[in-house]
């Protein structure tokens, strides 16, 4: 009993002898501070931004591609933080790739356009597509040339980027047949990759090139014109305006479980694209990584872009889709757009914002 009582008295004099220095401390801060002195509990809340509450986005991009770029340009200027985004890039060879790592769970968004999605749905896919840029490609030829409309196309050798079943190809051709001209028939049609197109148009082994609209800045810093720009096609056959035919595409069900952090990701990209339009020293930033460092180049690049930039109600940009489809499913039949005669409804997503 004795023995447990002493133990129970050294250690409250042991417990009083540490705590006076701690005592004599609190009573100095409060001769400081006033008569009121407390000791704050640490915040262990993460700070606006931080990765331990931030959304993650995967994002499937090539690398020198528009998405890429503003992707760097949200890094940059820290709009990712902002919107309590952690946004993780997955660079990849094609956009095949894209789309292969997006079906199979590795991404979670890619760039490509509205028929690939629309296509995906009729064959039972939830893909949507929310609109990115309107910016396209062009028929490009070298400044003296006469070429100058469809008709002159005839008996030339005409390049074309992509594929037989490249977008701007196929509304091309449906353009010219209702002024009479089977591009197949009537011209030499040789397909390749952009950059060697790009390379077999300086060198004079071309008539004409069909490219996508990168390329043709890159032309046009070298002395070649437009001479029938893919947004004049569109127009021509029924659009009131550019449509936007590229866009963000991701599963539907997956922004279903992440609304919110979908639509901070498209105010990102948006703030991101105006950065973009109205910043030269940006386009200067970004020269590397575009491929080219001549100021007139970069000026067309901006340019073009900012022409780009989707403003009308997305409505409007659904209505045109609409009536383009029906043009191409007439063109290029099930190969390009499925089973389906009209754009399968759902095709584009709608932000909570309702635009």
């Amino acid at each position: 009993m004795l023995s447990a009582l002493r133990i129970a008295l050294t250690a409250i004099v042991t417990l009083g002898a540490t705590a006076a220095p701690a005592a004599a401390l609190a009573s100095e801060a409060s001769s400081q501070r006033g008569n009121s002195f407390e000791v704050p509990a640490p915040d262990t809340r993460p700070p606006p931004g931080s990765s331990a509450r931030a959304d993650r986005i995967r994002l499937a991009v090539q690398r020198t591609g528009t998405l890429a770029w503003e992707l760097d340009v949200i890094k940059t200027h820290g709009l990712d933080r902002k919107h309590d985004l952690a946004i993780e890039a997955i660079e990849l060879a094609s956009t095949e790739a894209g789309k292969i790592a997006l079906k199979g769970g590795s991404a979670d968004l890619m760039l490509s356009d509205w028929l690939w999605v629309a296509r995906e749905r009729s064959l039972g896919d939830a893909m949507v597509f929310y609109p990115s840029s309107s910016t396209l490609g062009a028929v490009m030829v070298p400044g003296p040339s006469p070429i100058r409309e469809i008709a002159d196309l005839k008996g030339r050798k005409l390049a074309v980027a992509g594929g037989p079943l490249d977008k701007s190809w196929l509304l091309l051709q449906a353009l010219a047949r209702r002024s009479g001209v089977d591009l197949r028939r009537q011209a030499t049609v040789v397909y390749g990759a952009p950059p060697l197109l790009t390379e077999k148009a300086l060198q004079g082994e071309t008539d004409a090139t069909l490219t996508f609209w990168n390329f043709c800045a890159e032309l046009e810093g070298k002395g070649f014109k437009r001479a029938l720009g893919v947004d004049q096609i569109m127009t021509s056959l029924g659009a009131k305006a550019p449509i936007a035919i590229v866009g963000y595409t991701f599963d539907g069900a997956w922004a279903a479980r992440n609304r919110a952090a979908v639509d901070r990701f498209l105010i990102a990209t948006r703030q991101a694209k105006d950065i973009l339009a109205g910043s030269e020293a940006e386009w200067q930033r970004l020269a590397r990584r575009i491929g080219t460092t001549d100021a007139d180049t970069l000026a067309i690049y901006r340019r073009r872009y900012g022409e780009g930039i989707v403003r009308r109600p997305l409505a409007d940009e659904e209505a045109d889709a609409r009536a383009l489809y029906r043009v191409l499913a007439e063109v290029a039949g099930t190969e390009l757009v499925g089973p389906a005669r009209e754009l399968a409804p759902g095709t584009f997503y709608q932000p909570a914002s309702g635009e």
